[in-house]
């Protein structure tokens, strides 16, 4: 589909702690846009074979259905059960072209989310020909009343870890780790606030390409005790959508690493110089960017022609309404970050938006927006429209051109 191009003008909070940007102000919906009629929670990786691997969920995506929440069910004797296995699902995403992809799926992973509510894929990467396919839990619910209404959401649970395809998304070896004793051994049981609950791999192009070190990097959205209690008793600062932080973590990516706490070094703050600290200690993780109650769901892509950064965050409110995006942009991936444009009510509920590196112009002006969108139209009232045109459930693909 194509509609009329617009500039989408940003309007920020007036508590918005970032700077502007010195190079864009604002960016530009060229019109040109694809939805795939597919699951949501797309995040393409571009493989060293051209080909693009992708987590899903929630949803049918070429004849395979996966749904990550667990489910209720009465058995022959009429004893009510619960099934605490969840899927997740795999697809391949083929051609140049992002109006016309192939979108092929894989069969569905199936892993254990006790004694979470659900669990949902997170960071993915191909690299070197090996899948690494992340996986974090969300729940149990909490029932909640804001704006007249009663929701029942899940809090953000932890990281898991990986599971490891040495085939390509064929066969699976399955993660060492489980819902209960997590890479990083995080608990978002009862509310409690997770830092690293739903990594995503920044994007570095075909096969990490543009790694400035070889490794992998992570970027997490999450919260810390210092907002507890309040992240509990205001509406869902730690959620799928929703959080008070944005943390990040590296690693050198191999089927013996991936899975290895030691292996990481994580964001610990700046030295007196400015200069970035690593460390291997979770326990010295600092936040790269705060917020409070504005930072969501968060990805990173670098741009090789512009050498800039681009980081997408999601403030998803109360988790079923409209939500807000923002870009940043950094020339370095420990900052300083600046905003590029603050989009109120995009999608008007759009989420888990990314920028696939491989559909970035050789001029780098313009890139692709990945998102998916208006899963929850009518729920508790709420009236959402689709905004930019093509924004619905699904994975749908947006050209934008960065504007100075």
């Amino acid at each position: 589909m194509s509609f009329e191009g617009f500039v989408w003008h940003s309007e920020p909070p007036k508590d918005i702690p970032f700077k502007k940007s010195d190079l864009w102000s604002e960016i530009r919906f060229t019109g040109q846009s694809r939805h795939y009629k597919v699951g949501d929670t797309f995040y393409p990786s571009w493989a060293s074979d051209d080909k693009m691997y992708s987590p899903f969920t929630d949803g049918t995506t070429d004849g395979v259905n996966s749904s990550s929440q667990i489910r209720g069910f009465t058995d022959e004797n009429g004893h009510y059960l619960i099934d605490t296995t969840s899927t997740t699902g795999q697809a391949i995403l083929e051609g140049d072209d992002p109006l016309n992809l192939k979108v092929t799926a894989l069969a569905n992973h199936y892993a254990s989310s006790h004694p979470y509510a659900g669990r949902y894929p997170c960071g993915s990467l191909v690299h070197n020909g090996i899948w690494y396919y992340g996986t974090y839990c969300l729940g149990p619910y909490s029932t909640t009343r804001y704006g007249g209404y009663v929701y029942n959401w899940p809090h953000l649970g932890p990281f898991v870890g990986f599971r490891i395809s040495r085939d390509f998304g064929k066969t699976w070896e399955d993660c060492p780790h489980t819902p209960k004793e997590s890479i990083f051994n995080e608990c978002g049981l009862g509310g409690y606030p997770v830092k690293i609950g739903s990594p995503h791999f920044v994007d570095f192009g075909k096969n990490m390409e543009h790694s400035p070190d070889g490794k992998a990097y992570l970027v997490a959205h999450g919260s810390d005790l210092k907002f507890y209690p309040v992240a509990v008793e205001d509406f869902a600062h730690n959620s799928w959508i929703t959080g008070d932080q944005v943390y990040l973590l590296r690693v050198t990516p191999s089927p013996e690493t991936i899975n290895d706490p030691k292996a990481y070094e994580f964001y610990a703050g700046k030295d007196e110089n400015g200069e970035a600290i690593w460390t291997n200690s979770f326990e010295d993780i600092q936040p790269l960017l705060e917020w409070k109650n504005n930072m969501g769901c968060v990805t990173i892509t670098y741009n090789p022609t512009l050498k800039r950064y681009f980081m997408a965050v999601t403030d998803g409110q109360t988790t079923v309404a409209k939500m807000n995006t923002y870009i940043l942009e950094s020339e370095s991936l420990t900052g300083e970050w600046k905003l590029v444009v603050y989009m109120k009510d995009f999608g008007e509920q759009a989420y888990f938006v990314n920028f696939p590196s491989k559909f970035i112009s050789s001029d780098g002006e313009k890139m692709w927006i990945c998102y998916s969108g208006n899963f929850a139209k009518g729920w508790n009232g709420e009236v959402i429209k689709s905004n930019p045109p093509e924004s619905a459930y699904g994975m749908v693909l947006q050209e934008i051109e960065l504007i100075k």
